[in-house]
């Protein structure tokens, strides 16, 4: 009997991916006003240099696991408490600029500094402007309210998950607790977060569900603890050799006919 369910947040409720992109286009955009030039590929290779520079800093092993990625980098301010958060917020301002000029650089740019500052202050404004939610999440959401308790389990940054509840209000209301793996000190797949997130609740494991897209963190890391996975896989990849999901479906709404079933 499912009595609770843990859900993750970025590409799961929240479309991540999609958000960036935009955010990425319309940055692009005004790179093209500036330098009064196409600026085809500035959007792969400020991706490139991003996760190269991103890799290179000696927060790496700590932004691995919380769960924050080079593109979270690009608009976060970690003002959060903890050394490792407070060693980011230093790093981040230069990250921001050095992967915008890299980028312009690397698509034939001259004088690309000045232009990337802009461009690099440009992109978390961008990025805010640009919540994306699966058009599905909200229903499925207020659906499951009415029958199981709700859990949102989200790596990454305390001040910049908040921040994406912020621009899409609707979400928050929906959980009876949220936990983000920056506050917790660890994050997806070390078992201990999903323990932490079983003490919420007077549940066992085989009474809770955990939804996400991440193979790799949200997957593997309820296998850890007996809680039984939902990898919900819209861009439909192929399975993984080693890593098997409890149940898996296409799109969320999939996810109120499975729990008739079970």
């Amino acid at each position: 009997m499912v009595k609770a369910i843990f859900f993750d947040l970025d590409d799961t409720l929240l479309w991540d991916k999609k958000s960036v992109e935009k955010a990425f286009q319309e940055t692009c955009l005004l790179a093209e006003e500036l330098t009064g030039q196409a600026c085809s590929g500035l959007e792969e290779a400020v991706r490139a240099a991003a996760t190269e520079l991103y890799s290179g800093y000696d927060t790496y092993d700590f932004t691995k696991m919380i769960g924050i990625n080079p593109f979270e980098g690009l608009w976060g301010t970690f003002d959060d408490e903890g050394e490792g958060f407070q060693k980011m917020k230093t790093i981040v301002p230069s990250y921001r600029q050095e992967a915008w000029t890299l980028g312009l650089q690397r698509i034939g740019v001259e004088d690309s500094a000045e232009i990337g500052s802009q461009l690099a202050e440009y992109f978390p404004e961008a990025r805010k402007r640009n919540p994306v939610l699966y058009e599905e999440s909200l229903n499925v959401l207020a659906e499951l309210k009415e029958h199981y308790q709700l859990l949102l389990l989200t790596n990454g940054s305390p001040s910049l998950q908040q921040l994406k509840l912020e621009i899409t209000p609707e979400i928050a209301p929906f959980f009876d607790h949220i936990i983000v793996s920056g506050a917790f000190g660890k994050g997806k797949p070390d078992p201990d977060i999903f323990y932490h997130a079983l003490s919420k609740f007077d549940f066992t494991a085989d009474e809770v569900l955990m939804v996400g897209d991440n193979l790799m963190t949200d997957i593997i890391g309820a296998g850890k603890v007996g809680i039984r996975s939902v990898w919900i896989n819209r861009e439909q990849k192929a399975p993984h050799e080693t890593i098997i999901p409890t149940y898996e479906i296409q799109h969320l709404e999939e996810l109120l006919q499975l729990l008739e079933q079970l």
